[in-house]
This record gives structure tokens, sequence and C-alpha cells, in this order.
């Protein structure tokens, strides 16, 4: 039985080919301590446990500006996503820093936090920036020929001022309107509002089967099927359900072909007369009173009276 070698046993030599890492030093307590403290002791060790506190410790500037920017985009774009990207600015921003430089961190994470976000926005753009430089110019001659005319600009009048031909000015905003892309998970209404549906509860699928058709075609099934025996009935089924041909159904009800022919031309022949009888009462149900239509129990005639006028001799 080999037994591990003790303490001692290492101190002497046992391990000295495989030297042991001391684990650095953890700083106890960070908040009690100034900042300036906490970024020596980063700069000086490193540990993930300061760099995780410090990270913590300039979150809400990452919150901040993710907040302002999400509020100037679309609503395709989640905050959560700038946040995370401001996240890896922040994060940039710590290894970088410089204590000698005599520049408070906040001031000089904002614009790396700001510019990690806005290049996560411009990898997520598949327009080019030069597209996106025209469009801003035309929205900018748009706004201002508007100021000066009193009135909303023609496309004529917006091409001249930037000195585009026609066709310039309609490959410009052709090019800075793509294909949009629209995600199914976007609400239909707002957030805040009582009931949240999303656009994906307003696609159809074609393989679901409608539960209002499944049950007028049931109710259809019984109304037609009234009436008929077990043979008509099967006949019914077997043709249209399971989709049989009058030789398969003479199999297996023991018939002719001939037959069951017979017999399914006498069964839709009752059927149409039964739904065109349904029909017509319907439409007596629904068409309007007649003007001249007496009271309910009459004989619907218009009864005039006659007044009697005494006579003058």
């Amino acid at each position: 039985m080999i037994s591990r070698p003790g303490k001692s046993e290492r101190a002497d030599g046992g391990g000295a080919d495989m030297p042991i890492k001391a684990a650095p030093t953890q700083p106890a307590d960070l908040d009690p301590r100034p900042i300036e403290e906490i970024w020596a002791e980063y700069r000086r060790a490193g540990s993930d446990r300061t760099r995780h506190f410090l990270i913590e410790r300039f979150m809400p500037k990452v919150r901040y500006i993710a907040r302002r920017i999400h509020a100037r985009l679309p609503g395709r774009y989640e905050f959560d996503d700038l946040l995370q990207s401001g996240t890896f600015g922040l994060m940039d921003a710590l290894d970088t820093f410089k204590l000698d430089r005599g520049v408070k961190f906040e001031t000089y994470a904002a614009p790396r936090i700001r510019g990690a976000i806005i290049d996560e926005l411009r990898s997520l753009d598949w327009v080019p920036r030069l597209t996106r430089s025209r469009s801003a110019q035309v929205d900018q001659a748009r706004d201002q020929l508007r100021m000066s005319l009193g009135r909303l600009p023609t496309d004529d009048e917006v091409a001249a001022d930037l000195n585009l031909s026609r066709e310039e000015f309609e490959l410009v905003i052709k090019d800075a309107d793509p294909i949009k892309l629209r995600s199914i998970n976007r609400p239909l209404l707002e957030p805040g509002r009582r009931h949240y549906l999303s656009e994906a509860a307003g696609i159809q699928d074609a393989k679901q089967v409608n539960p209002l058709m499944a049950l007028q075609k049931r109710d259809a099934f019984r109304q037609i099927t009234r009436g008929l025996d077990r043979t008509e009935r099967l006949i019914i089924l077997l043709y249209y359900h399971e989709e049989l041909t009058m030789r398969e159904i003479g199999q297996v009800l023991e018939l002719t072909p001939s037959r069951v022919s017979q017999i399914h031309s006498s069964v839709l022949a009752r059927i149409k007369a039964s739904m065109r009888s349904r029909q017509d009462h319907v439409e007596a149900d629904d068409a309007p009173p007649h003007p001249f239509s007496g009271p309910a129990g009459g004989n619907g005639r218009l009864r005039s009276r006659r007044r009697t006028i005494p006579r003058s001799d």
C-alpha cells in the first residue's frame, strides 16, 4: 500500500519538482475601502473578485447609457442586447484604464460603453454606412425645404437641392429602404396593455385543424345522415370519409357495385331535396314582412272601413 507523503516529506524536497503556486490574496471588505485603493489593488493583483466588484460598481452607468440609446431606437431592438454590448465595453475600459491620467473612470468609460453599443447596432444593420449617410442628407434637405417653402417639398425639389438626377435620387431612396425584417415576437399591442399579443398569434398554421370548421362539418354530417339506415350510412362514410371505390364498398357490404351506386344516388337525391327544403325555409324566415300583411292570425288582407256619411235631402 502506497501512502501519500505528508507535509514534512514535501517540505524536504519530495515536491520540489512541482512547485505549488500560492493563491493570490483576495481583498477583504471592498465596499468600505476608497475606490482609489480598490483600483490600485486591481492593478497590482488583478484578481477576479476585484474585477467583478468594479463591474458591478459601474453597471448603473452601463444601464443609463443603454437606456438612453434604446429610447431612440425602433421597437425591434431589445434592451438586454444593448446592455450586454455595453457590458463588454465596460470590461474593455477596465483593462485599458490608467490611474495616472487624472481622469475619472466614469468619464473614461462612457464613450467606450456607448461605442460598443453603437458598433453592435451597426453590425446588425445590413445597410452600408455610406447609404445611411446619403439617406440622412436626403432627410436633412427635405426638412430644410419644408421650413423654407412652408409645405412638403416634392421629390424633384429635393433632388435639385442635392444636385442629383431623378434616377440617382430614386436609387438613394431605394437603397436606404431595403426589405425589412419583422420579429414574430413583436407585440401587436403596447406592452403596458392588459392583453399582450405578439405577431406569432396571427400566423395561420395550415396543418392546424380549425375547431369551428370541424364542429360545423360534424354537425352537417349528423344533419345529412339523419334518417338513413345502417347500409346507407355506411356507404356515405366509406365513400366520402374512407375514400373507397364502389367495388370496394360492395365487397365490404356484400353488395354488387351497381347496387351500391344505386343506393348512393338515391341517398344523394334525398339529401339534396332535404337541403333545398331547409334553405327555402330559412329564406322564408329571413324575408321581411309584407307591408300589407295583417296581424298574426289574420288572413293578410287589407281591410278598409267605409265611413257612412248621411245624405242631405
